[in-house]
């Protein structure tokens, strides 16, 4: 405890000295080879943040001070690591070689890899017929109902390595607005739907919901074969057999595997059926790599640990609370709403682990969008707006497209941003710019303080060579890892998410209150149900 005092009063110190958030005044010739990293074929340039050597190896320290690496290897020895539920969070194991990971003194991998063999053995017989529908007719689309973490991470990864001529086409339904379901279904065929219903008790209300709309359009199709174009991603058997679904069709996965940390397991069939088994494969390579250089790479060059160590040194010491996500891809459309997932719901939690409140900042805001179009909307409040964000840059170096034109336009913006958010621009600089453009004198000082930009804003860029499903495997396990290093410097369970639970009781109690059964227990929620039933009439 005296180190770890120590360590976090060193850090604080290091922030309260002057220019301590400054960024433009390092930015020497060789601080890019110095804060530059690469692993698992990504590459983590951390050069243009306000991090030293000094203050690095500050928040390394504290790193061993708080156990970061101890926790690493607790997890990946499978103890129970999410102490608040007793179980272990061992997602490294759906993607680890066969005995590599244990969980209660047992061998975690051999139901992972039966379950992928049976995955394996039912999206190979639905790409070549063997598995069809209740008409005989081949699949086309494949509909994943879920939420959470059984949507936002297939839904990213399929959207992002989907290409022409891949097996089949996926669809998403998540919401419980059925305003989602209307807009998809026109785009589909009963005949040649086949429909995973994702949830692992089988009871979530919102999937459920989704699933029962879903499994009625079947029928009106097909009648009582609907359950030919039914799967489950469940461990609740019986539940999936009530619903119509064959056992051989439901694929299981382990307490053990998070929601939003479960991609790699049964919830990634989807990925499978649209993008080819062979592409899952490559996805789960990819993490598998970046787990073996999270696990073993010295502390000064771990990935998962710099970017997380960064993280605490914006949120902790400078005072960041937010952070954007900006993947410069089209294709990496849903990443930042995926992260929003993995780190808001495990990061944001007001107690420790051991129940004692927490007294520093956890779990920043997180958001983004793709690319060039964030520079048209919310990067101008990064740039010149009151409050520091830093942001996280996303770039593949090479497209899988012919425009190269295109694509090297996309890379200069993003350099571009990059470059003005670190160095931003001196009013000194502004006036001389617009006297060189022969602005007259009045005019260069009625705009000299809207052209001035206060740079010293911090960015992380990632660069992939090129959007490959193991880059895409090895740069989600990245954000993963990073998540577990915060929760051990914070001293949180980032495996837990009971926030969310109330919501889900909360709703089970008004839903009869909205049908006119009960009156809700909250005088202002009963006044709103009032409301909201006055106009139904």
């Amino acid at each position: 405890m005296t180190d770890d005092i120590a360590a976090w009063n060193r850090l604080a110190t290091l922030a309260r000295a002057p220019g301590a958030g400054g960024i433009r005044a390092l930015l020497d010739a060789d601080r890019p080879a110095r804060f530059t990293h690469p692993a698992a074929g990504l590459t983590l340039d951390l050069s243009r943040t306000s991090i030293t050597e000094e203050v690095r190896d500050a928040l390394l320290a504290l790193a061993r001070a708080r156990g970061v690496t101890r926790f690493r290897d607790a997890m990946a020895a499978g103890e129970a690591v999410n102490v608040t539920e007793r179980r272990a969070a061992l997602h490294m194991a759906l993607r680890g070689p066969n005995g590599a990971f244990r969980a209660d003194g047992e061998d975690a991998s051999g139901d992972v890899h039966a379950t992928l063999r049976a995955m394996e053995a039912f999206a190979r017989g639905v790409h070549d017929g063997t598995i069809t529908g209740a008409t005989g007719a081949r699949f086309t689309d494949v509909v994943n109902i879920g939420i959470g973490g059984s949507d936002l991470g297939p839904a990213m990864v399929a959207r992002a390595l989907w290409r022409p001529g891949m097996p089949m086409r996926a669809h998403y339904l998540a919401n419980v607005d059925a305003h989602a379901w209307e807009a998809m279904r026109p785009g589909l065929d009963p005949r040649t739907t086949l429909v995973l219903v994702a949830s692992k008790t089988f009871t979530t209300q919102e999937t459920m919901a989704n699933a029962a709309l879903v499994k009625a359009w079947l029928a009106e199709a097909v009648g009582d074969r609907a359950g030919q174009h039914l799967a489950a991603l469940s461990t609740n058997l019986p539940a999936t057999a009530a619903f119509g679904i064959a056992p051989d069709r439901v694929f299981g996965f382990k307490d053990w595997v998070g929601g939003r940390f479960s991609l790699w397991s049964a919830v990634g069939l989807s990925v499978a059926l649209a993008c080819g088994w062979d592409v899952f494969t490559e996805l789960l390579a990819g993490a598998r790599e970046m787990d073996g250089h999270f696990l073993s790479a010295p502390d000064d060059a771990n990935l998962p640990l710099l970017l997380a160590a960064t993280e605490v040194w914006h949120v902790n010491f400078l005072g960041l609370p937010s952070r954007a996500v900006l993947p410069y891809d089209e294709r990496l459309a849903r990443f930042a709403a995926h992260l929003q997932q993995l780190e808001m719901e495990s990061l944001g939690k007001r107690v420790t682990a051991d129940g004692m409140q927490v007294t520093y900042a956890t779990g920043p805001v997180v958001f983004g969008e793709p690319g060039t179009n964030a520079q048209h909307s919310f990067l101008q409040l990064i740039h010149q707006g009151t409050m520091t964000v830093p942001v996280d840059f996303v770039v593949i170096a090479r497209p899988d497209h012919a425009h190269a034109a295109s694509h090297r336009i996309l890379l200069a913006n993003v350099l571009a941003q990059a470059e003005a958010l670190a160095r931003g621009r001196t009013e000194a600089e502004a006036r001389a710019e617009m006297a060189r453009a022969g602005l007259p004198a009045a005019e260069v000082d009625r705009l000299a303080p809207h052209r001035t930009f206060p740079g010293d804003r911090p960015s992380t860029i990632i660069i992939l060579p090129s959007l490959t499903p193991r880059a895409l495997g090895a740069l989600v396990a990245l954000y993963e890892h990073k998540v577990a290093c915060l929760g051990a410097f914070w001293r949180i369970n980032p495996f837990d998410q009971w926030g969310v639970e109330l919501g889900k009781q909360l709703a089970a109690g008004i839903l009869p209150a909205l049908e006119g059964a009960t009156t809700a227990a909250d005088p202002a929620t009963a006044a709103t149900v009032a409301q909201i039933r006055a106009s139904w009439r």
